[in-house]
């Protein structure tokens, strides 16, 4: 192997993957769970408290001389932009130099950038910031999804990842009741209140960074990147600890695979697997993210003015409501999340997407009859979002289960960036000028800008969608690395017995 493929180290034969994938659940799972996954809760936190506050910013004496448009809009924009631009940096460390690294250094970006918008005193710094607390969450995104798929059995991974996806809805919640507390007067002063939500973000923040320094680097990028012995060990210990929990002995592992370590993957190579390899998956990861970017943009960003503007609803009320449809969110993966890994990833995929796309068509053409209400019209949202929300994190699923390990890391922050960056900056510019105007008619299109986007990544999973339940991530994508992978012929199937 030349140095152009990476710098080769040495070949290894290895079950460290069926030693993975044949554990039951156990304490050591519930750890990866929460040293890893609470950090959805987190971006939940952030961006529900700068949607509900909104209209607080905008007012005289909050100490910001900004407008509800420009919180909507231009900083919701800076957000998604730096967690595009993150996800595509920490991605390509993450995939170089291991998920641990990776996941420490992103939370504390995070953090910097939470603690020091809690201290805008002018817009540029506002905008600044809040671009660097995105650029932390992208880089969440990529080093956290690609160590949890890597570490959780196949029979559990697509509810837990759907699960952890979706406790984004929770933050969401605590933000929404937080916002409350947050601008009522009688308590803080209009220019303290939003100041101290943020602030309970990055207190948040630290204690998940204790627990995320117990998990453990992934087996999987160890025996890789010329970690072998360190993998075997590790997994070993786990092992053990399972064993002893359980009271049982672990059967032993069936599947080998030889690997060609190597240090590095390039770009060129990776942009050669995703789009040459595997086209139709390609086709299938942009469609789902752009779908689900311009949907949730099309109701969460600006929520608080929606209802402010077309049902009078005061601002010190609105998180009332983004609490009931953020809790509607959170039960659709915590609830379906067990579908996806016994009915199936196409159907369950294709049926949330097309669902929840049919149902928002539903709610605008209610809303633009005028037969709904601020009471009503959450409720539509809260049933629309049960189906979405399980269709957005199955998104997340998708592009980090079914492209080479060696690619994981980079594959989601792609897939995540240019889907996000299509529905995610454009989708607040658009949508803050549409709901801003008060017309019925706007608020109306944005709606159905989202339904039509999400109906049509439905269809594209129906056909293109992977069956990936219950099998390893080395069967669903051969790796790069194994003396034994073959390029994926043209239809996006590799050969070697993965079937799309």
């Amino acid at each position: 192997m030349s140095a152009r493929d990476g710098g080769a180290i040495g070949t290894v034969t290895t079950k460290v993957p069926a030693r993975l994938d044949r554990l039951p659940w156990s304490r050591w799972h519930w750890m990866i769970v929460i040293g890893l996954g609470t950090v959805w809760i987190l971006d939940g936190l952030e961006v529900t408290i700068v949607g509900n506050m909104a209209g607080r910013l905008s007012e005289d004496g909050s100490g910001l001389p900004i407008t509800d448009a420009q919180v909507t809009g231009t900083a919701a924009a800076l957000y998604v932009a730096g967690a595009c631009s993150g996800a595509l940096f920490f991605g390509w460390l993450t995939d170089r130099y291991g998920r641990k690294k990776l996941f420490l250094i992103t939370l504390a970006v995070y953090l910097a950038g939470t603690a020091l918008t809690a201290l805008s005193f002018s817009v540029w710094w506002f905008f600044l910031f809040r671009f660097l607390t995105g650029f932390g969450i992208g880089g969440e995104y990529a080093a956290i999804n690609s160590a949890i798929d890597e570490l959780i059995p196949s029979k559990y991974r697509g509810r837990v990842d759907l699960i952890i996806n979706g406790s984004y809805w929770l933050g969401a919640m605590g933000g929404a009741l937080l916002s409350v507390v947050a601008l009522d007067t009688d308590i803080f002063a209009i220019n303290v209140g939003w100041r101290l939500a943020f602030g309970l973000g990055v207190v948040l923040g630290l204690v998940i960074l204790l627990v995320r320094r117990h998990v453990p680097e992934s087996p999987r990028w160890m025996f890789i990147h010329g970690r072998s012995e360190g993998a075997e060990e590790l997994v070993t210990s786990v092992e053990h600890q399972v064993e002893e929990e359980k009271g049982i002995a672990l059967p032993e592992p069936e599947n080998s695979i030889t690997i060609e370590q190597r240090k590095s993957i390039g770009f060129i190579e990776i942009a050669r697997t995703l789009f040459r390899s595997y086209p139709k998956r390609a086709v299938l990861g942009f469609s789902l993210f752009i779908g689900q970017a311009f949907l949730y943009n099309a109701i969460t960003f600006g929520f608080g003015s929606i209802l402010e503007k077309f049902f009078d609803v005061p601002t010190g009320n609105t998180g009332y409501y983004f609490a009931v449809i953020a809790f509607g969110n959170f039960l659709g993966p915590l609830l379906l999340g067990r579908l996806f890994d016994t009915v199936g990833r196409r159907t369950m995929i294709a049926g949330t997407y097309i669902l929840s796309g049919l149902l928002l068509f539903g709610t605008a053409w209610l809303f633009d009859r005028g037969s709904l209400d601020a009471t009503t019209m959450t409720a539509c949202w809260c049933v629309v979002l049960f189906f979405a929300s399980a269709g957005a994190s199955s998104a997340y699923l998708t592009v980090s289960e079914i492209f080479p390990m060696e690619t994981r890391a980079m594959a989601i922050a792609f897939f995540y960036a240019i889907g996000t960056a299509a529905g995610g900056i454009s989708g607040p510019l658009i949508f803050a000028e549409l709901t801003e105007s008060g017309v019925v008619g706007d608020a109306v299109l944005a709606f159905c800008i989202g339904a039509a986007l999400m109906v049509l990544a439905g269809l594209v999973a129906l056909f293109f969608a992977v069956a990936a339940e219950g099998r390893s991530l080395e069967d669903i994508a051969t790796p790069l690395s194994a003396k034994s992978a073959e390029p994926a012929d043209a239809g996006g199937t590799p050969s070697g017995g993965a079937t799309a």
